[in-house]
């Protein structure tokens, strides 16, 4: 025997208490809501209980009915959710690998996240992301396998917030029909996105959460201020759901992706991925200026701490260490995309060669200058798109096996560690006054023991460390190189995850 849903009951105690006039206003509120909905009754239905959930908290704070109303007004909704799903999306060339390199339990994820000045209302991040997700239709997708290649695919359906629980960046389960490709959590004033990097780098999630934040505090009631973010209401464009690997040049060379293994830390794998994070948030004036006293970006001058770190972190006493740094391309060529637009250079010194002092900054720059340039990048995208093309015509089932092979240049093995820099992260004043701080975490690897991650909001730069091992070195050894150059890291992190 079925069981009967239980209706809204806080609900509907809330219109028995309403003049009538307002509940006929109410009343025609939803009609207007059927309007725009035509997912699953099930999908319905947790839809429509977002906005009375939405409707109840306004009416508990004391905001008056046609105020909540218009916040929630259903023309928000667009044709989202009333619209069949027809559209579906290639694959970029650098998310072409991520399904076919995944092993069980793991995934190439990533994590941006802000912290308000006051805890989140989950029904508000609930209607915000009700509201947001239209203005990015590549992110409304779900994989799926076709012949030659696995391939987004449009999926209408409430895309559901959840509060936060375990480790970050866990794999998600992406063989389920319909399937989220990235998670929305919420812990006390943090805010996260978790995205599969199959749908986007760091810099389209960025765009994505800037808008998220954006609607959400305009559910708070903060006055709009929305230059620079992707309104909600406006229509996506060609231009940012473009590939723009296929809009660059190409050139006659070709830089091979496969590199010599490297050093690892010595600490040992934990069975948790990850089992600690950690967090330097340190002064981004203290920080730029000890970069320019070196004549270095402030990339080059962490990278060099890392590779301090690394060497007092492992037994080896002879072997390579090689750092791992995206690229972001749209440096080179201007592009709206919030699509994969990234590539990498890697950084890499023999141990012997690294010791404290300016030299290391200056050869790291110099690396950085020439691995990471244009004519760099454009020959390694050159590669990329050739593999691509060998493997264009070798059906999926096989080709998998063949792609981790070629694809070997992914392998954690070559590099011993990662660093991405997001670089100043900006939000309209009206918005900004209501953050506290930022972060950003590279999901775990396999045999990389720490990877890192900066992003700098407001004056606090905060270097966020993944850690796959209990062993504290590394973290300890970068903390002292810092404080050694007077800039004194404010350290938070979580415990430990599991062991």
């Amino acid at each position: 025997m079925k069981r009967r849903k239980k209706k809204n009951s806080e609900f509907t105690s809330f219109l028995r208490n309403l003049p009538e006039d307002e509940v006929t206003t109410v009343n025609h509120f939803f009609q207007n809501f059927s309007k725009h909905c035509a997912l699953n009754k099930k999908g319905t239905e947790l839809l429509r209980k977002d906005f009375e959930n939405a409707l109840l908290h306004y009416h508990s704070v004391g905001t008056p009915l046609e105020k909540a109303l218009e916040l929630l007004s259903i023309e928000n909704l667009g044709g989202f959710y009333i619209r069949p799903p027809i559209l579906w999306y290639t694959l970029d060339d650098a998310a072409k690998i991520y399904p076919l390199s995944m092993k069980p339990g793991q995934m190439e994820m990533f994590r941006l996240s802000v912290y308000l000045k006051e805890n989140v209302i989950p029904v508000l991040l609930q209607m915000a992301l009700n509201f947001t997700i239209k203005r990015f239709p590549s992110f409304a997708t779900t994989v799926k396998k076709g012949f030659f290649w696995h391939y987004l695919d449009t999926a209408k359906r409430r895309y559901n917030v959840k509060p936060e629980t375990g480790p970050p960046c866990k794999p998600l389960n992406i063989a389920r029909s319909a399937s989220q490709t990235f998670r929305v959590i919420w812990h006390q004033n943090r805010i996260s996105v978790e995205f599969f990097h199959i749908l986007t780098d760091g810099a389209g999630g960025m765009q994505f959460l800037k808008a998220l934040i954006a609607e959400y505090l305009r559910l708070c009631g903060v006055e709009s201020g929305e230059e620079g973010i992707m309104k909600r209401n406006d229509l996506p464009t060609a231009e940012e759901i473009a590939n723009e690997f296929f809009r660059t040049e190409t050139t006659e060379k070709g830089n091979g992706f496969m590199d010599m293994p490297a050093t690892q830390m010595s600490g040992k794998l934990s069975k948790t991925k990850p089992c600690q994070v950690i967090h330097f948030r340190m002064d981004a004036t203290s920080l730029k200026k000890a970069a320019h006293e070196h004549e270095a970006t402030i990339t080059a001058y962490v990278l060099s701490k890392m590779f301090l770190a690394t060497k007092a972190t492992t037994d080896e006493l002879d072997g390579t260490i090689n750092i791992q740094v995206p690229v972001n391309m749209r440096k080179y060529y201007p592009s709206q995309t919030v699509r994969n637009f990234s590539l990498y250079c890697g950084i890499r010194f023999p141990m012997t060669e690294i010791t404290d002092g300016p030299e290391l900054i200056r050869q790291i720059t110099e690396q950085l200058k020439i691995k990471g340039s244009r004519e760099a990048m454009g020959e390694m995208m050159n590669s990329a798109g050739k593999i691509v093309s060998m493997l264009r015509f070798i059906p999926l089932v096989i080709k998998s096996p063949v792609a981790k092979a070629i694809y070997g240049f992914l392998s954690d093995g070559i590099f011993t560690t990662r660093l991405s820099n997001m670089g100043v992260v900006t939000m309209p004043q009206k918005y900004a006054d209501h953050i506290q701080s930022m972060d950003f975490l590279l999901g775990p690897a396999v045999l990389n023991r720490a990877t890192c991650t900066i992003i700098t909001f407001g004056n606090t730069a905060t270097l966020s460390i993944t850690k796959m091992t209990t062993d504290p070195s590394f973290e300890e050894a970068l903390f002292r190189f810092f404080c050694e150059d007077g800039i004194i890291p404010e350290v938070e992190g979580s415990s430990l995850y599991g062991n």
